[in-house]
């Protein structure tokens, strides 16, 4: 073998390191502990109460889909999911056009105090909510909101505003200036170069912080718990509540009702997984 090669081959020779197998090791380790419980919870759905208590760790033997028929056609499932998808929708959308609309501003125009401004969005992630749920809930009743969609989607809006703000400036700032100076000879104004151009370019982003909101109100508990009194209106959350305290006993159709009302954001969450990643590294590199 000349030098050379002898060169080439111990170039080519990586060393084995175990950083990959235990990043692999950490990564199943922490996938295990969060999907555990949801499998747990939606395959006992699918076993009785009796199965449950004598091994609870076991499968269904038989399999039992008594649970969640009973849960679809005799409880108020239907209409807690449509509660919950108008919330969440309304969310949704306010969370986007607003937080598009102030990003754009903070990212395009340059105004005297517009970092303040934006810190005073970013220190916004640090305000924990519980601790506004007695004065909003006073200034709610002040309204006359109690007892109404409202009640709910506009906190969750305001919210989700700073993280929403956060995602959303480093995409719209990232934009080139050339762009907009060459929207702006084509006779472009500034709202125009944001619907044409700026939307369009910023899409994974929108999307990102548009799932990120479905996600949380669709799972909200505390918020509708304490303005929405009418049973009504009660939202998935609510309802599962409702159905473990009605039916304290029935371990399997509490099972079968949690599984039902967690899958619509489980599956909403999982097709758009990779919007979302993709989201958030854009929103890191900017």
């Amino acid at each position: 073998m000349t030098a050379n090669a002898m060169q080439s081959s111990s170039v080519n020779r990586r060393p084995i390191t175990w950083s990959s197998p235990l990043t692999y090791a950490l990564a199943l380790a922490v996938a295990a502990v969060s999907i555990t419980p949801v499998v747990y919870v939606v395959i006992g759905g699918f076993r009785t109460t009796p199965q449950i208590v004598a091994d609870p760790a076991g499968l269904p033997s038989p399999w039992v889909w008594d649970n969640y028929a009973r849960v679809l056609t005799q409880s108020n499932f239907w209409q807690q999911t449509f509660n919950s998808g108008v919330i969440a929708l309304g969310t949704t959308l306010g969370v986007v056009l607003l937080g598009v609309s102030a990003a754009f501003v903070l990212a395009r125009y340059t105004f005297r105090g517009r970092e303040v401004l934006y810190t005073f969005f970013t220190l916004g992630l640090l305000f924990p909510a519980g601790a506004a749920i007695l004065p909003l809930y006073l200034m709610l009743r002040d309204l006359n909101l109690i007892n109404s969609y409202y009640a709910v989607i506009l906190p969750q809006v305001a919210f989700q505003l700073p993280l929403t703000v956060v995602i959303l400036r480093p995409f719209l700032s990232a934009i080139p200036r050339e762009l907009e100076d060459a929207a702006a000879i084509d006779g472009t104004g500034r709202i125009g170069f944001l619907w044409r151009i700026v939307l369009p370019l910023s899409r994974p982003a929108l999307v990102t912080v548009g799932i990120l909101a479905f996600v949380a109100s669709w799972n909200a508990f505390l918020l509708p718990l304490l303005v929405l009194g009418d049973a009504s209106l009660h939202t998935l959350p609510l309802g599962v509540q409702n159905f473990s305290s009605q039916y304290t006993s029935d371990t399997a159709g509490i099972l079968a009702f949690t599984s039902l009302a967690m899958l619509p954001a489980l599956l909403f969450f999982t097709f758009a997984e990779k919007q979302i990643v993709g989201g958030l590294q854009g929103a890191v590199k900017g």
